[in-house]
């Protein structure tokens, strides 16, 4: 098989650093509305087709916002232990009540409205099988994310209406959610709607 072959026969991916998330970003300048706008702007800008949106945790917020505007573009939807936003709730609204005073603190204390996981919870919830030397060297390589992310609101999707499938995935060893009524499960594909498989 030729290079040619091979590149029509592999999905192209694309894995973009959202507006406010590039290292040297200044995260009090965008709002949410940013991330949503730059993926319809990149799907558009290059034309694609047959596309499937994959938001992971905070990311589904993003995916939300784009898929409406998208749709006759879209494949599928894939919320990854991920966030699938309510009605008129924010990400605050929906982590355990101590994150969302942790974030809170943390963005006051940052001096530009922006959050990163101090280190002893990023690696409980997110590396705790990793030694310590790395979970230090990936805590050091974090970028601040706008609080505004975690703040504001998207429209919430439904699947069904929009004409586009969705599926939610999660990982069985997910500790980044506790196990209960703040989980990744039932409460997050029950939003995408009795179809939905997980």
């Amino acid at each position: 098989m030729s290079a040619r072959q091979c590149r029509r026969r592999t999905p192209l991916v694309l894995a973009p650093d959202l507006p406010g998330l590039g290292d040297g970003d200044d995260p009090e300048r965008h709002s949410l509305a940013d991330v949503g706008d730059y993926i319809v702007d990149l799907v558009e800008r290059h034309d694609l087709r047959d596309v499937t949106l994959v938001g992971h945790s905070w990311g589904s917020y993003p995916l939300t916002a784009a898929a409406p505007r998208l749709a006759p573009r879209l494949r599928k939807l894939i919320y990854w232990g991920a966030f699938v936003p309510a009605e008129d709730a924010c990400l605050l609204d929906a982590v355990p009540p101590h994150y969302a005073e942790m974030f809170t603190q943390v963005a006051a204390a940052s001096g530009n409205n922006s959050v990163v996981f101090p280190q002893e919870v990023f690696t409980a919830a997110f590396m705790q099988d990793a030694d310590d030397s790395t979970q230090r060297l990936i805590h050091s390589l974090l970028v601040p994310q706008p609080m505004r992310y975690f703040t504001e609101t998207v429209t919430p999707v439904d699947p069904a209406a929009l004409g586009v499938p969705a599926s939610y995935v999660i990982s069985a060893e997910d500790l980044s959610l506790p196990p209960g009524d703040y989980g990744w499960t039932p409460r997050f594909p029950a939003r995408l709607g009795p179809d939905t498989r997980s």
